[in-house]
């Protein structure tokens, strides 16, 4: 379990960096890497950084000694 957690944080992680250059300086590094917003592969990116952010809302709610096993 720890590794889809680390997984999750990851794919967060990467979309976080993502919005803050979507902010700074209006360039989206997925859509720049894999062909444009609608392309195929930016979308199963964006989509996969979803899941991992509703996935990492369950980290919120576990316990300390649920998180190092």
């Amino acid at each position: 379990m720890i590794y889809l957690d680390r997984l999750a944080l990851v794919l967060v992680i990467i979309g976080a960096l993502n919005w803050g250059l979507i902010g700074l300086f209006q360039w989206d590094l997925v859509a720049s890497l894999f062909g444009g917003q609608s392309a195929l592969l930016s979308r199963v990116v964006y989509t996969l950084v979803g899941i991992a952010g509703a996935y990492c809302i369950s980290l919120l709610f576990r316990e300390r000694s649920q998180q190092r096993e």
